[in-house]
């Protein structure tokens, strides 16, 4: 896939809509009271609040059939410039080929989200060809965490400013210097997508990948599906994020997150990078699925920066 072909959504300006929808797991609306406050008193947004908010009975926000309604409106609605996923948890993989693609086709806007997001930043990127931003969610705008430089990467993002980042090295960086598509996202996401009708052609690209909560042999195993699918071999650069909170088990598995990465992938030409700030945690910049980026990897820095 060329950089020519990929599709970006028109970028906002003051007044634009945004809305907000929960397509996954259940999230109380006071959560996303100080979300909502921000993009409108501050970002001078329009908030579209979706029915999914702060609804559901159990662990989703809703029913397939209510969160699917809530997403389709809010991809049909032409007022509708962008769609923030509140939050993400579980569920987008029980509804995403349900949905109508035929408005968001003619007319595409900014989808939204990381972690469950995952799912519909892939078959977004896969099926159409236009560009989606792994990006905070409502959460991260609580407790003045819409100050920070990864909430604000979010704002620079929608306003149309590449994206260029410079983050600390890592003693199992590989050195060198790339250029592709950005695709990825969580990990767990990415790996259970191979063989789907949303499975990323990752040749040529840079995959940026993260993860939270897991075991450390999952973590081993869903590596193992990437490398024995072909996903890692023919990559133009690995983006290696946040790993956090991982368990382990009552015999320990005898390696971190980025020691079981670094032996699978160490065999690899292209330029790798631990650590980057893209994550489940407050340290999480707006990423462009489907942007054409450099990856720069050295002694001294690593830098990951938009060109197209």
């Amino acid at each position: 896939m060329s950089a020519k072909k990929i599709i970006i959504p028109p970028y906002l300006k003051k007044g634009d809509t945004i809305g907000l929808v929960c397509p996954a797991g259940y999230m109380p609306k006071e959560k996303m009271k100080t979300c909502i406050q921000v993009l409108q008193s501050d970002w001078g947004f329009t908030v579209k609040e979706g029915k999914t908010l702060g609804h559901g009975e159990n662990y989703f926000s809703g029913t397939d059939d209510e969160r699917l309604d809530d997403l389709q409106e809010m991809f049909d609605d032409p007022a509708v410039k962008a769609v923030l996923c509140a939050r993400g948890g579980y569920g987008v993989g029980r509804i995403v080929d349900r949905i109508d693609f035929t408005n968001f086709r003619k007319h595409p806007k900014w989808l939204i989200g990381f972690s469950d997001i995952t799912v519909l930043h892939a078959h977004i990127h896969t099926r159409y060809h236009i560009a989606t931003l792994h990006a905070p969610m409502a959460g991260a705008f609580q407790n003045g965490g819409f100050k920070n430089e990864y909430v604000q990467s979010l704002r620079k993002a929608l306003s149309g400013k590449k994206a260029h980042y410079e983050t600390s090295v890592h003693p199992f960086n590989h050195p060198g210097k790339a250029e592709g598509i950005l695709a990825g996202g969580n990990l767990a996401l990415i790996s259970h997508l191979v063989g789907t009708a949303s499975d990323i052609n990752t040749k040529g690209k840079i995959l940026f990948l993260e993860d939270v909560g897991e075991q450390l042999y999952n973590i081993d195993r869903m590596f193992y599906q990437l490398k024995r699918s072909g996903k890692l071999d023919k990559l133009a650069g690995l983006v290696v994020g946040g790993f956090t909170d991982c368990k382990d088990t009552d015999r320990p598995f005898g390696k971190t997150a980025y020691e079981i990465i670094h032996d699978l992938v160490k065999e690899y030409t292209y330029p790798v990078c631990y650590g980057f700030p893209v994550s489940h945690e407050k340290e999480n910049y707006a990423l462009k699925v489907g942007g054409t980026f450099t990856l720069s990897v050295n002694r001294n820095s690593v830098k990951l920066k938009e060109t197209i």
